[in-house]
C-alpha cells in the first residue's frame, strides 16, 4: 500500500478511534476478563429475549437486517436497479438501528455511552452519503457507506458480544 496523504489521515483516524475505544472500555476490562472464563458453548438462550424491551428487539432487527443487506450490497455490482433498491432498504434498516439505539442505555448506567457516538454519526452520515451519490460524488458515497458498515455494524456489533451484554449472554453466557 502506497502511503499517500489520504491513507496517512485514515491511519491516524483509525488509530485515534481505536485509542478512544480502548480508553472508553478500560473501566469494564476487569469484569469482562473475569467473565471470559465463564464462556460455555451451548445452544442460544432465547429465553433472555423475553425480558428485553420492544425497543431492543427493534434495534436488533434493524441492525441484523442492515448487516445482511449490506453484505449482499458489498458483493454485488454497484449502480444497478437492485443496488439502489437494496441501498434504500439498507438506509432504512441503519436508520432504525441508529435511532432506536438512542433510547437504549444500560452500559453506562442510565445515560449514553461512547457507543452512542456511532449512532449519532450514523444519523448524520446517512443523509450525507445520500447527498453524495445524488450529486455524483461516488467515492464520497462509497467511503461513507463502507465506513458506516464497518463502524456502525461490524465494530458496534462486535461490542455487543462483550461479556455481560445481551448477545454474549444469549450465545456464550
Amino acid at each position: 500500500m502506497q502511503l499517500t496523504r489520504a491513507n496517512t489521515f485514515r491511519l491516524i483516524g483509525s488509530t485515534i478511534g481505536i485509542g478512544i475505544l480502548v480508553v472508553a472500555m478500560w473501566p469494564f476490562f476487569p469484569a469482562m476478563f473475569r467473565r471470559l472464563g465463564d464462556i460455555s458453548l451451548h445452544a442460544p438462550d432465547w429465553s433472555l429475549w423475553g425480558r428485553v424491551s420492544w425497543l431492543v428487539k427493534l434495534h436488533v432487527a434493524g441492525a441484523v437486517s442492515a448487516l445482511v443487506i449490506g453484505t449482499i450490497i458489498l458483493f454485488r455490482r454497484k449502480g444497478s436497479g437492485l443496488h439502489k433498491t437494496l441501498g434504500w432498504s439498507w438506509v432504512i434498516a441503519m436508520a432504525v438501528a441508529a435511532i432506536s439505539s438512542l433510547w437504549i442505555t444500560g452500559l453506562n448506567g442510565d445515560s449514553w455511552s461512547i457507543i452512542h457516538l456511532l449512532s449519532g454519526w450514523t444519523v448524520i452520515a446517512l443523509p450525507m452519503a445520500i447527498w453524495a451519490i445524488r450529486n455524483r460524488k461516488v467515492e464520497a458515497h462509497r467511503r461513507a457507506m463502507t465506513g458506516m458498515f464497518v463502524g456502525g455494524l461490524l465494530v458496534a456489533g462486535a461490542l455487543t458480544f462483550l461479556p455481560g451484554r445481551l448477545m454474549f449472554e444469549t450465545f456464550f453466557g
